[in-house]
């Protein structure tokens, strides 16, 4: 091959930096129109803004009087109730409140005219159609006003916002029924070696069902993608690289195994036959050290014409090595793929529940449990047996993040996480 592995085994950050850079060249590959309950986690193709002021009327915050405050600058004080407004109801026809008047109120009503604030209801007492009032009250208490979240053609949710149930919600407000998204990109998923079975198979003495492609099918959904699974891969050069170029149709290949240092390890020999460019074959992690990211030219590998670059990933094949190199390093091209612009990596921090020794020169990724709540969280390491071991995964709910440089973190120290 025409590349060193030495010299392309970068530090985490290092290797994290190249993904981004590359994930900023790219763009989704279509649009299509959507309902609106279709389009729960799709991305905007399209802008959305607003269609009036946001709240369109000067709005109630609390159960209560519409009054003016002016009337309450000197306490005890008394006022006349003229009047009820409920939710939904029009105050066009209410005549101009005057001093010494109120009106209920209930939450989310309109304020009628005159009114400059609205007292919560358990700060007075009532006796017939007057109430007594003890506490004052500040001009705009209580009240939202007219556009004060959004006024009519403002910029509510940009393009290459993803959906979820709060944006889905400024949507319907906006009585928006549908809307352009971008398609969910294509992803190819390979897993290969002759040791991997289809999971309805009775694997023999030496062999292990695919997890790694129904894994990475999971968080490709998650990410806003389609997976495609792809055939298992055995460890022959000729199948692998018919395999290789059908991965190729999609917008972007995960392969799972094969990228380790082995005489069978075949994938990177492969890929090179098709003129890949490699950017790193390795990371200084733990698990996944052995990730590989590159593109390929699809004219010049023969895999159509033109400029155009598909991008790959050769993931380790040990489950849990593939799930943190997944979420590492091809989660970012996938969402740049779908037309999410490119996040940094972000990290919790949370209290050490017990001491943690390891050896250094590695970015660790370790699967921990946070419990506990409020000040009192904290995180442990779930016990494991390396980067095979799945139910450690599933029993974690995040990543503890080590540092190369830390041989040992105390308990009580606070520590990052990686959610997953």
């Amino acid at each position: 091959m025409a590349f060193s592995p030495q010299t392309h085994v970068l530090a985490f950050e290092d290797a994290r930096q190249v993904v981004e850079e590359h994930a900023k060249r790219l763009r989704p590959k279509g649009r299509e129109l959507l309902s609106l309950l279709e389009g729960a986690g799709r991305v905007l193709a399209e802008d959305i803004r607003a269609d009036r002021d946001i709240p369109p009327f000067a709005r109630a915050t609390r159960d209560g009087y519409a009054l003016r405050a002016a009337d309450l600058a000197r306490l005890p004080a008394q006022l006349e109730v003229v009047g009820e407004v409920r939710a939904g109801a029009s105050v066009q026809d209410l005549p101009p409140l005057q001093p010494g008047q109120a009106i209920s109120i209930m939450t989310g009503a309109a304020v009628p005219d005159g009114a400059d604030a609205v007292l919560m209801i358990e700060h007075s007492s009532r006796e017939e159609n007057r109430i007594a009032v003890t506490k004052g009250i500040l001009p705009g208490e209580n009240i939202v006003p007219t556009g004060a979240e959004g006024c009519r053609g403002d910029l509510l949710l940009p393009t290459g916002t993803r959906l979820d149930y709060a944006t889905m919600a400024i949507a319907a407000s906006m009585g928006r029924p549908r809307f352009v998204v971008y398609r969910k990109p294509r992803v190819a998923v390979l897993s290969t070696g002759d040791e991997v079975v289809d999971i309805d198979v009775v694997p023999g003495p030496s062999q292990i069902r695919n997890s790694n492609s129904y894994s990475l099918a999971a968080q490709i959904t998650a990410a806003a993608g389609e997976a495609i699974i792809l055939p298992i891969a055995p460890d022959q050069p000729a199948r692998l690289r018919e395999l290789l170029r059908e991965a190729f149709d999609s917008d972007l290949v995960l392969i799972a195994g094969g990228v380790s240092m082995g005489q069978y390890d075949l994938v990177e020999q492969e890929l090179a036959a098709l003129k890949a460019e490699f950017f790193f074959n390795g990371a200084k992690i733990q698990p996944g050290k052995p990730v590989v990211f590159g593109r390929v030219k699809c004219g010049a590998a023969g895999l159509g014409s033109g400029e155009e670059h598909k991008y790959f990933f050769g993931l380790p094949g040990n489950p849990v090595s593939t799930m943190v190199t997944f979420e590492l390093f091809a989660k970012v091209m996938l969402q740049a793929l779908a037309g999410i612009a490119p996040q940094p990596l972000t990290f919790l921090h949370v209290k050490l529940g017990k001491r943690v020794h390891t050896k250094t020169g590695l970015t660790r990724f370790l699967p921990a449990r946070i419990t506990g709540e409020f000040e009192d969280a904290e995180v442990e390491l779930t016990p494991w047996q390396g980067s095979g071991d799945i139910a450690s995964v599933a029993r974690s709910n995040c990543f503890l993040v080590i540092p190369p440089d830390r041989e040992h973190m105390e308990a009580g120290e606070w520590v990052p996480v990686l959610l997953r």
